[in-house]
Order: structure tokens, then sequence, then C-alpha cells
């Protein structure tokens, strides 16, 4: 094994490490990765940074950006709200629901798509007296699998394409995918709605089961200089007998007091920490008993709501202090309690490190709806925003005149770059959306990840690595032929999706399978296919797909649910991927 193959190995488990152990932000990651490729030679500058000036990963800007301003206009909620309907049963509004997510996400990123529908699903829902974790699975995997079915549903697609590009082959079309991505979703939708939905768990979702499991939301309260308290003990200052909530621990300096008895004297400067349900920590904000919030969760506006938010996979929050983020001077707001998914924290509000997918639950001030709106950081689910006067004129030219363009570019009439960036200027000339919400819109970090893992699919390539590995794969399966080829590739992709994000998935995959192709002479497009469909087909794990990460905490579930519900889709999703990419793209 040469120096540069082995230091690409080393250099890919170091991705798998700082991507599953989230000790680094994924942009950091593949940065880091790259600067090692270029110091000891595997790549050279210049094809590091040629993913900068790869067309697919500038499709993926113009793609968020528009994605963004049709947001904005509302008119996507409208539709959906028109659509989906209120009085209406279970199943019907599953259906629904799954059929218009999977057919809007062929066209947009499902992760808007996804949080635009988060907080009206999981409300109808709970007034439907039924229990959010029936629906929210479906909803991450209806976007997931309409994501498929176009070159622009997912940011991968156009990843893996701009991987096509970078080696010299021909540019995706449009709908090549949709061959396999449509009766793929349509089967995923079947077994969504006649076997699926009685895999989902029925659980209360989290602001409903404090009631019964109150550790879950955790609130830090001072014992101030003048309070009441100071000199009480517990059971005399009432503090075991609050409604809804528990007190877990007391801080005293360096003192920690858990459990804590009845008999235990309040002392000037304690920090309290209780858990408990919604309802009791509002009662507790506004109640006079002698204990305050700390410094950080001052909002001085009169008027102050109590929102529920989800921290977002790719948020500048993850891995910092609560107190390091300066919530309140970006968003005036402030986080009140913190529940993390199947884990009990511990000690100061302040001291907890943020981390994907953790619901927060805010006090907020005048300005903060305003401020969310042009925030990736989190996604809100416990309020809906009534939607009033939007300007529906302004809505359907920015969405049918995208939709229209896109067709265009499917015919060939103007390249789909070409047309992206047209568009973007005449919503800039008509003052549909301003410069500033424009790059307010931009998220930065995919679009460097999916430049960068470029250059890491360049280094796997120059190694020796992507034949090394495809050699392997061709003498394993050689009884099968490019059918079991084929297999191999897509399993590779689809079992590292659901541990890396779907672009690294893809990057490390991708040289493999052009190198396994062309040791087979064959026409590389079923397996480049192949790691497009296997990279979004993540089903298994929360962790897997950001959309999946975005319901894990609101639907209240566990690791293991997405196991049951999502192994016996991924098996049959392989099946149908594998069979359909064989059938069009190698037997005929």
């Amino acid at each position: 094994m040469s120096f540069e193959l082995l230091l690409t190995v080393l250099t890919l488990i170091f991705i798998f490490w700082g991507l599953y152990s989230e000790r680094f932000h994924p942009a950091a990651v593949f940065f880091i990765a790259v600067s090692i490729f270029v110091l000891f030679g595997v790549i050279s500058p210049s094809e590091a940074l040629s993913g900068f000036s790869n067309s697919s990963v500038a499709v993926i800007i113009l793609l968020l950006i528009i994605g963004n301003v049709i947001q904005k206009t509302g008119i996507i909620s409208y539709y959906f709200s028109k659509l989906l309907g209120e009085n209406i049963g279970y199943r019907a509004f599953l259906g629904k629901m799954f059929l218009s997510v999977s057919s809007i996400s062929a066209f947009l990123n499902n992760t808007p798509i996804v949080a635009i529908l988060l907080p009206y699903v999981y409300h109808w829902s709970r007034k439907n007296g039924i229990s959010p974790s029936k629906l929210l699975i479906p909803l991450s995997y209806a976007a997931i699998l309409g994501g498929t079915i176009t070159l622009i549903g997912t940011s991968t697609n156009l990843v893996v394409n701009g991987f096509a590009i970078e080696n010299g082959l021909k540019s995706i079309r449009i709908f090549d995918f949709a061959y396999v991505g449509i009766p793929a979703t349509l089967v995923g939708f079947l077994y969504i709605f006649f076997i699926g939905y009685k895999l989902l768990p029925e659980r209360e979702d989290p602001l409903r089961s404090f009631l019964n499991k109150k550790k879950e939301y955790m609130i830090e309260t001072i014992v101030r200089d003048n309070s009441n308290l100071i000199g009480k003990n517990i059971k005399d200052a009432r503090l075991r007998n609050l409604k809804g909530l528990f007190l877990i621990e007391i801080l005293r300096k360096d003192r920690r007091i858990s459990p804590v008895s009845p008999e235990e004297i309040i002392e000037k400067g304690d920090i309290l920490i209780f858990v408990g349900q919604t309802d009791a920590i509002t009662d507790l904000v506004s109640s006079d008993i002698g204990l305050s919030l700390p410094d950080f969760c001052n909002i001085e506006d009169e008027k102050i709501d109590i929102v529920e938010v989800v921290v977002s996979n790719n948020s500048s929050l993850i891995n910092k202090k609560i107190r390091e983020t300066d919530f309140r001077a970006k968003f005036d707001a402030a986080i009140l309690a913190v529940h993390r998914n199947g884990e009990r924290l511990k000690g100061k509000i302040g001291e907890i490190i943020l981390k994907p997918g953790d619901l927060l639950l805010l006090l907020t001030g005048k300005d903060f709806w305003k401020r969310a709106e042009d925030t990736t950081d989190f996604y809100i689910i416990s309020k809906i925003r009534e939607i009033f006067n939007i300007d529906r004129k302004k809505g359907n030219f920015v969405f049918f005149s995208f939709i229209g363009l896109i067709f265009l570019s499917a015919l060939n009439v103007v390249p789909l770059f070409t047309s992206l960036l047209i568009l973007i200027a005449i919503f800039i000339l008509t003052k549909i959306s301003t410069y500033s919400e424009i790059k307010k819109g931009l998220d930065i970090n995919l679009a460097i990840i999916a430049a960068l893992s470029i250059a890491v699919g360049k280094a796997i390539v120059n190694s020796g690595l992507s034949e090394f590995i495809a050699s392997l794969i061709n003498s394993v399966f050689y009884p099968m032929g490019i059918l079991g080829a084929l297999i191999a590739i897509y399993l590779m992709t689809n079992i590292l999706t659901e541990f890396v994000s779907n672009i690294a998935a893809a990057s490390i995959v991708f040289p493999v399978a052009i190198s396994s192709a062309n040791m087979l002479s064959v026409d590389p497009k079923a397996f480049i296919l192949a790691v497009a469909f296997g990279a979004s087909a993540s089903f298994l794990t929360p962790i897997g797909y950001q959309t999946n990460l975005m319901v894990y905490g609101v639907g209240n579930y566990k690791f293991k649910d997405f196991v049951i519900v999502g192994l016996p889709l991924s098996v049959i999703y392989a099946v149908i991927c594998i069979s359909l990419l064989y059938i069009f793209f190698i037997k005929y």
C-alpha cells in the first residue's frame, strides 16, 4: 500500500470520526481533510479549489436563494393549508401530506419544505388528538423520496452531478432521475400508507408528556439577594409542591446538591434547577415566589411569548455553550429551557452545549419573528403564524416562473444555471427580493461542503483508492457481474449515509463507482445514479439526514423508531432502485 493511499484512508477515517462525533463543524471537517491532501501532495491547490467553480455547486447556491424567496412569499404554506385541510381523518391527512410533500420536494430543497410544514403538521395532530409521532417520520420520508425525483430535488443529486462534470462526463439531465425516482417514491408512499403507519409509535408529544414524564425540559432559576426564600427550607418555601415542576438539584458555589432534601436551607445565590411541563414553566416565569431567571433570559418588552424551536443540522449554534451564543442580541429572544431526546441534561442552562435536534423554549421579544425569518439556525415548531394578506399574485409569479424555467431547462431551451441566474436578477429588479435578503438566504456552509467534497473525491482517485476498492468489489461480486457491482455501490453509499452526511457518503463512493464502471466497460450513468439514490435514501437513523433530525425531538421519537419503520422501506427502496437502474441504464 502506497503512502498516498494510506494517507487517504486515514483522512477518510478522520472525516467519519469528525462528522459522527460532531467534534467539529462539518465544513471544518472537510476543510481539514482537504488541507491534509494538499499538504502531502495528494491533490494540487487547483484541484482543491476546483469545486468552487463547478457549475453544479453554483446551481445549489442559486436554488437555495430562490427557495428562500419562495418560502418568504408564504405561497407554499398557503397552498399546503388549502390542500391538506382541517376536517379530515388521519389516513386521509397522511396520504395528502405524503403525496403533496414528495411532489413539491422534487423541485424545491426538502429541508425548507419540512421547515414550512413542521409546525402545521405538529399542531394539526395535537388539535385532532393524534400523536405527532404518527405523522412526522412520514413527513421527513416524503421529502427525502420526493427529492430523488429530479436533479434539483436535493443538493446530493447536484453534488453527484458536479462529480460527473469534474470527471469529464456528460451532465445528468433534470429528469433522468425520474425513471427510478417516481416509481420508488410511489412504492414508498404505498408502504407508508398501508403498512408503515402501523409501525409508527404513538407517543405523547414532548409538551404533553411532561405530566407523566417530568424530566424533559430543564429550567434554571436564581435566588437573588432580596429573595424572600433565603433562610427557608425547601418544604417551607413550597418548592416541593409546584404543579408540573420538579426540583432536581441545587448548585451552590462549587457544590451540586442532588437529590434535594425537603429540609435543605435555601441560601443567597443558590441556583435551583427544575424540570417540568411548558405551562408550569410559563407560570414560574410570571410568578413572584422569590426566584429569578438568569440574566441572559431578561427580555424587556411588555409582551413576551414563549416559543418552541428545534436546532437545525447546519446551525451556527451547534457545539456552543448557550451563554456563548449571544442569542438574545441576535434574535431578541432568550433560551429559557432545553430538551434533548433520550438524554437528561444537567447543570446550568448557560453551560449546556447545543446539539442538532435540541428543542429550545424561548422567551421572545417583539423583534423575534422578524429576525427569525432570516435564520437557518433553528426551525419554529410551537407556534403557527397565521397567514394574512399574502400577496398571492407575487407568490404565484415567483413559484410558477421558477417551475416554468425548470421545464425550459429540461427541454434544453436554456441552461439551468443561466435560467436561475436570470430569475434571481428579475426578483431583484422587480423588488420581489433585495440583495440583503438574498445574501441572508445563502447557506455558505453547504456550499463549502459541496465544493470541498469534490476535492475529497479527487484525492480518492489520485491516491489509487478508488481503483483498489473497485477491484475488490468486482472480484467479490464477479459471479453476479454488472448487477452485483451495482448492488455493492448502492449498499456502500447507503450504509455510509446513515452515519455521515449524504454529501460525504457520495464524495467517498463516487470515484469507486466510476472506477468500477470503467473496469466493467459499461456506461457509468447507472453507477452514478446508484450513488445519488443510495446517498439520499437515509431512513434508518435520525442522524443520517437533516429532515430526520428535524422531526426527531419534535416527535419524541427514539432511535429504534427509525429502524423499525425505516428498515422495510430501505430494503424495498433498494430493490426498486437497483432493479430499475439495471433495466433502464444497463440492460437496455
